[in-house]
């Protein structure tokens, strides 16, 4: 048929992820330093009675 172009097997496990991982790092480092601010937020505030 026109327009279609043949595709490549992909062989799973083949990709590439390194640039994956690297974002899934930084999100998971980012989300733990949230966590770590909202909980200490949270307890200054309950030791000077907000």
């Amino acid at each position: 048929m026109a327009g279609h172009h043949e595709i490549d097997e992909h062989e799973q496990g083949s990709m590439d992820i390194t640039e994956h991982r690297k974002t899934f790092a930084g999100f998971i480092k980012l989300l733990t330093w949230g966590v770590i601010l909202s909980l200490l937020s949270l307890i200054f505030m309950a030791l000077v009675n907000s």
